[in-house]
């Protein structure tokens, strides 16, 4: 598809070769990173375009003069000395730089997470930000053992039907809350928990589970230290909650493929601009929360106060108000070798007010899959070619259908380098697909009455290639970062 806004082209993409291949005929099972004769590929991002002169100036390759017999000095000697000069301002020059590197990054603050244990693919990237727990440390007992808070933020999720499912240290499974004894304050203490601002609805529906939680007197802000195993729900009623009235579209017309889409039709595509310019999109997932792909935010473009987020928009040309970032918090695992766990969570100054323009998309139940062949949509504001510098002004929209993970592991697709983490969309045959400037917005794909959030651009070997569709962070795997990262980070 499209998308991208810069004064200047697009860098090129990273290529890899498109071979010919027989058609599929059937899914081929590979395991990621491994099989017989199988290497991982240097996957190409959706290389987000920076402003080139003040973030990255575009660096041409080094190719160093030819080696020919030319003079440099008058006599051998003269050469030995300047060798000798030269070789010791280059080791007080590594001394130096080692010492402030030593003594100066540890005091230095940042706004983003990171885990030094996976940090081998980062090696320019911030210390990272560690948790400090006590010895004596129990998850999910509603007692904030940890500096963070961190054993206290993996304790709640949603399965289908946003059936509420929390974590006790009791038991140390997901389990359903009954819905005996619910009100609107539980519903509210929840989502203000998990960092949204209240509740939007819930109610009772019936459960085929043997076991839940009951709700006791107990006070606490935490829901895991306000429950009891029960060995069954009365009337086997559980909790249904919604914290956001969201995946709502205004405007429900639309043109298969590769079209100018309409003001409303897409209200929870942002855009994302760095020092005045649009690099990456991005989805809004809460008032005070965005989501978007971790590789749209390198080492020099990591300070908040640079960035800009525009919502409601369908046109470059027309920008309304910006929203301003707080912080910018990256997935700690995510590696900039493989793509995996290409994710990153903006968060707000301030809440934004939702409009007919501006809409949450929904995010997905826990391990809720979309099978082979559904048809999703993705936007953005990308290139309109890999290869060409024309961009659109415009916010454009494309239909795509989800391919198993399977058929794009086979080697005539991407061959492995598919992880759990990451989904495939688009057209075998080519043609349709997200491109440059597109990283960081939204896949989406309908349930029963709203949009779900269902993959993050981030991404593919060209733009609209055969056997080459465009390859999405999978939000569902990604569920437990983003919920733990909202509740550490909730207004």
């Amino acid at each position: 598809m499209a998308k991208h806004e810069s004064n200047s082209p697009p860098p090129p993409y990273y290529s890899i070769a498109v071979h010919t291949q027989p058609p599929l005929k059937s899914y081929e099972e590979v395991v990621y990173g491994s099989g017989p004769g199988l290497t991982l590929p240097n996957q190409p991002h959706y290389i987000p375009q920076y402003p080139p002169i003040v973030v990255a100036p575009q660096v041409t390759e080094f190719r160093p003069p030819p080696k020919t017999k030319k003079n440099c000095c008058g006599n051998n000697a003269q050469c030995y000395k300047a060798s000798v000069s030269a070789i010791l301002v280059l080791a007080l020059l590594a001394v130096a730089i080692w010492l402030g590197v030593h003594y100066g990054t540890r005091s230095a603050t940042t706004e983003i997470h990171y885990d030094d244990s996976k940090n081998d693919d980062n090696d320019n990237l911030p210390l990272p930000e560690h948790d400090t727990c006590s010895n004596s440390t129990v998850e999910c007992d509603g007692i904030r053992d940890c500096q963070l808070g961190s054993d206290e933020t993996n304790c709640v999720r949603f399965g289908e039907g946003n059936i509420l499912q929390v974590k006790t240290a009791q038991d140390g499974r997901f389990l359903p809350v009954c819905y005996k004894g619910w009100n609107e304050n539980y519903a509210n203490q929840i989502c203000t928990q998990l960092g949204f601002r209240e509740s939007y609805t819930s109610k009772a529906v019936k459960s085929q589970d043997s076991i839940g939680l009951e709700l006791t007197s107990r006070t606490s802000s935490l829901i895991q230290a306000r429950v009891n195993i029960s060995s069954s729900c009365t009337n086997q009623e559980t909790v249904s909650l919604q914290c956001l009235d969201c995946g709502k579209q205004q405007s429900t017309s639309r043109i298969i493929g590769g079209s100018v889409a309409k003001i409303g039709q897409w209200p929870w595509q942002l855009s994302l601009h760095y020092k005045g310019s649009h690099v990456c999109g991005g989805v809004m997932i809460a008032p005070d929360f965005v989501l978007s792909a971790a590789h749209c935010f390198p080492s020099t473009a990591l300070s908040p106060d640079n960035w800009k987020v525009y919502g409601g928009a369908v046109s470059l040309d027309q920008l309304p108000q910006p929203y301003l970032v707080k912080k910018i918090i990256l997935n700690e695992n995510y590696s900039s070798r493989t793509n995996d766990q290409d994710i990153a969570l903006l968060k707000l100054t301030q809440p934004v007010t939702f409009n007919d323009k501006v809409q949450p998309a929904c995010l997905p139940a826990l391990a809720k899959e979309f099978p082979h062949g559904t048809h999703c949509w993705t936007s953005g504001f990308g290139t309109t070619e890999a290869s060409s510098g024309v961009v659109s002004k415009d916010l454009m929209e494309v239909t795509v259908d989800i391919i198993d993970t399977r058929v794009c592991n086979s080697r005539w697709v991407y061959g492995g380098a598919v992880t759990r983490n990451m989904l495939c969309a688009g057209k075998l045959e080519g043609g349709k697909d997200s491109c440059q400037g597109d990283s960081g917005g939204p896949l989406v794909c309908q349930g029963e009455s709203s949009w779900y959030v269902t993959g993050i651009t981030s991404w593919g070997a060209g733009c609209g290639k055969k056997n080459k569709p465009g390859v999405y962070t999978k939000v569902s795997s990604l569920l437990p970062w983003i919920y733990s990262t909202m509740q550490q980070e909730r207004p």
